[in-house]
């Protein structure tokens, strides 16, 4: 947007400017960064902006958006907590959320008492004068009416604050007010999008979710691709769950996935799906060699890992598990199965079941780590020392295959 004439721009120049990116799908930053311009730009003396908007995430319950004139824009995100933090439970913006208020109005020029929100004692000593909050419902295009802050469940809480000598005139707010229907919207939609790709990463994988939101999604729609299959397991988790209390095993199941979900993603593969204790991964790079390197490169690094994992739970007097690996490549099947109702995105095929019955001959072999021949020719030259541990008929497979597990020196914490 470029610098105008303040007395030559109407709000319906904003609203009509905020309809279109929201129409492109702008984000929350790039909204509220033009908005706070576009305020300027109309003559309205705001020195500083805030928003506060709820989320659906699994780790952020929110996100917070402060602009000052002259400094520009910064997001930040708030973790899900069971209490508020002290700064919240001080802020004007939570005032409005559990005191049943529509809106709050300091004129901070006219006050020699310090506030009891430390924020507005904090702008003041920064030159303020004024200070305006209210909110956006995204349940109705109406001002923030709270009966209790569980009933807003859904929308934007925003204040704005002037360094004018007389702060805010009525024309400013009443400008204000006659965008913010629009700006509600464009973040309303913002927002939207955030949450579908947030969930679609988190509950279907990186790489699913993309390609949900690409357009992948008709039942039956699938792909062949050549890919490594990483299968991981907790060993004894099955008579840990049965001695500890359930808050405990989620705790611990916690730990240790997300320990190979990280080392998983930190070498470029993806995460399939969860079963029980087990994590079923691939990794699709590039060219089947460079999958089979990436994958072997996540070996290391899951050993390390899980040793400081239980070293730190050991430490804290915790239960600690082992864990079993196994590695296979060829051509598998990936896109949608189930029915019209009920899709999965996952991967079928000849090499998944191989992968599964090479991850049955951990206790027989007394190896943690297994891998296929096929990763091991593919892989090469790789970086870590392979040693074979024998050839073997798998059930279903009609030849034979060898298996090789990767070697670690004498007295090395790595070693099985």
């Amino acid at each position: 947007m470029t610098s105008k004439d303040s007395s030559s721009i109407p709000a319906h120049d904003l609203i009509d400017w905020l309809v279109a990116k929201g129409l492109e799908g702008a984000g929350q930053e790039e909204l509220l960064e033009g908005f706070c311009t576009w305020l300027v730009d109309m003559g309205i003396p705001l020195m500083r902006f805030h928003a506060a908007q709820s989320t659906l995430h699994p780790v952020y319950g929110g996100t917070g958006y402060s602009w000052y004139n002259g400094a520009g824009g910064e997001s930040e995100r708030f973790e899900n907590t069971d209490t508020p933090s002290e700064v919240w439970q001080r802020s004007p913006l939570y005032a409005l959320l559990h005191e049943d208020l529509d809106e709050i109005r300091v004129k901070l020029v006219d006050h020699n008492e310090p506030s009891r929100f430390p924020l507005l004692n904090d702008l003041r000593e920064i030159g303020a004068t004024d200070y305006y909050a209210t909110g956006l419902s995204f349940e109705g295009v109406k001002q923030i009416r709270p009966n209790g802050a569980k009933k807003v469940s859904d929308g934007v809480l925003m204040s704005w604050t002037s360094d004018a000598p007389t702060g805010f005139d009525d024309s400013d707010l009443r400008r204000i007010h006659t965008v913010l229907p629009h700006l509600g919207l464009a973040l309303k939609s913002a927002k939207n999008q955030n949450l579908t790709e947030d969930l679609l990463r988190v509950y279907l994988g990186r790489d699913a979710g993309r390609r949900v939101l690409s357009g992948e999604i008709r039942r039956g729609s699938l792909q062949q691709i050549d890919a490594v299959i990483w299968n991981f397991d907790l060993e004894g988790f099955t008579t840990l769950s049965e001695d500890l209390p359930g808050n405990e095993i989620i705790d611990m199941l916690n730990d240790y996935l997300a320990v190979a979900v990280g080392v998983v993603h930190d070498n470029g593969g993806n995460i399939l799906k969860f079963m029980g204790d087990g994590v079923m991964a691939m990794f699709d790079v590039g060219e089947i060699d460079e999958d089979a390197r990436a994958a072997l490169s996540a070996v290391p690094l899951l050993q390390s890992r899980m040793d400081a994992l239980n070293s730190r739970r050991q430490a804290q007097g915790l239960p600690v598990a082992n864990y079993t690996l196994a590695l296979h490549s060829g051509e598998i099947l990936y896109g949608n199965i189930g029915s019209e109702t009920r899709l999965d995105f996952t991967v079928i095929g000849a090499a998944v079941n191989q992968a599964a019955r090479i991850a049955g001959m951990h206790r027989s072999l007394g190896q943690r780590i297994l891998i296929s021949d096929d990763v091991a020719r593919a892989a090469q030259p790789c970086e870590q020392e392979l040693v074979s541990v024998g050839r073997y008929m798998l059930r279903g497979v009609n030849e034979p295959k060898e298996l090789f597990t990767v070697y670690s020196p004498v007295g090395s914490s790595h070693a099985d």
